[in-house]
């Protein structure tokens, strides 16, 4: 059975015994390497969509057989994303039955931007429990404080730096972000010892059109937010850089406070913004899970999954959003394994009880509970963990 969030914010009974802290567990074996891939099905660009697997649903129609969906192929990239950091034999390889962690990198890259001078802005470690019911979103601070290994291709020897700058030792001396999702991975496995069935990296400007496709998605802002990137110039939405060069009077972009449905330049927009927020990054990674699951209620509410022509324009949008590795399991099997979780039954989690745990050098470190957490995801005893610290359970809408 499903642990919803409702249930979770019951407290435990007044005679139950807590169940002793979540310890990690040894793996042994090596990291699977060179696993072989197979071509993605048009449902690869669904999981990814709404946090990989999030928009499947139980209870609506699957769109054809497995064999029909296995022939749409070709519009999304798969790479090898997790080098050493997938599962090992151990922890269960590319074996389905148990649970699966996926790594979620947000990459604000624009064509004017260097290719191998990259930082994941958006870090988000996705759980789904082995009953395959439920699924967990938990950010990683992009200013914590982490050790990166080294990385001869890119003449890095190791060491110290906030931990969105993994992704771009990898991708520098054209390692690409191939190279930064394998150094971001391994990164947050040895900090965390989370080990990875597989990985997606979002291109946040390929990940307008996808919320285009979805028509609008409601979110809730918390306050007022101003824009640092976008101005209204004669009416439209532009970047600043572009409004500037127009010469003519810029209008600042303001998201209002209260729930709304926004296109997609503005939930995107909205999700990006941490400058003026309570919390800063913290409130920010809240509102990008906000807007993930808000993609993904959408995505399962307007027929988008039974409709072939809206579900055609999504898999087209989202193909040039994503690049995604499944750690060389069948897509299509593994997208069928996840076809219960909904949106509803997406559950956002804090990390550092949602604001600042700074180190005194302008750097963030997670605090005990986080990583406690984290060997609660190792365990798959992430339900049991939230149910005894509720306050760990996002309030975003």
């Amino acid at each position: 059975m499903p642990v919803h969030s409702s249930a979770l914010l019951e407290p435990p009974h007044a005679t139950a015994t807590p169940p002793p802290p979540p310890g990690g567990r040894k793996r042994s074996g090596k990291a699977g390497k060179g696993r072989p891939r197979r071509k993605d099905p048009l449902w690869a660009r669904l999981t990814v969509v709404a946090g990989a697997v999030l928009m499947m649903t139980s209870g609506v129609a699957i769109v054809g057989s497995k064999a029909v969906i296995s022939q749409a192929t070709g519009s999304i990239t798969q790479r090898n994303l997790l080098g050493d950091a997938g599962k090992t034999l151990a922890e269960g390889g590319s074996d389905l039955k148990g649970p699966i962690d996926m790594l979620l990198l947000g990459v604000d890259a624009r064509e004017r931007w260097a290719a191998d001078d990259v930082r994941a802005d958006s870090i988000i470690v996705l759980h789904i429990p082995a009953t395959h019911d439920q699924a967990y979103l938990i950010s990683i601070p992009r200013d914590t404080e982490a050790q990166i290994p080294a990385w001869p291709k890119g003449n890095y020897a190791g060491g110290v730096d906030k931990i969105n700058a993994a992704f771009q030792v990898g991708a520098r001396n054209g390692g690409g972000w191939e190279g930064g999702a394998q150094v971001m991975a391994q990164t947050i496995k040895n900090m965390t010892g989370v080990s990875f069935d597989g990985a997606a990296i979002i291109n946040f400007g390929g990940f307008k059109n996808v919320i285009d496709a979805l028509g609008s998605v409601r979110i809730c802002p918390k306050q007022d937010v101003k824009s640092t990137h976008m101005s209204y110039v004669d009416g439209k939405p532009m970047w600043n850089a572009d409004a500037k060069k127009t010469g003519k009077p810029r209008t600042p972009v303001v998201h209002k406070k209260g729930c709304q449905e926004m296109e997609g330049w503005a939930a995107l927009d909205f999700s990006r913004q941490r400058y003026g927020l309570a919390n800063s990054d913290y409130d920010r990674q809240q509102n990008q899970q906000q807007l993930i699951k808000a993609m993904a209620k959408k995505a399962s509410q307007n027929g988008t999954l039974t409709n072939p022509v809206k579900l055609n324009e999504l898999i087209k949008a989202a193909g040039k959003a994503f690049i995604l590795d499944t750690g060389g399991v069948s897509v299509e099997d593994f997208v069928f394994t996840m076809r219960g979780v909904t949106g509803n039954e997406l559950i956002m989690l804090k990390t550092n009880g949602g604001t600042y745990n700074a180190k005194g050098n302008g750097n963030e470190a997670l605090d005990e509970q986080t990583l406690d957490m984290f060997r609660a995801v190792r365990q798959d005893k992430l339900a049991e963990f939230v149910f005894y610290n509720p306050e760990v359970i996002s309030n975003r809408k």
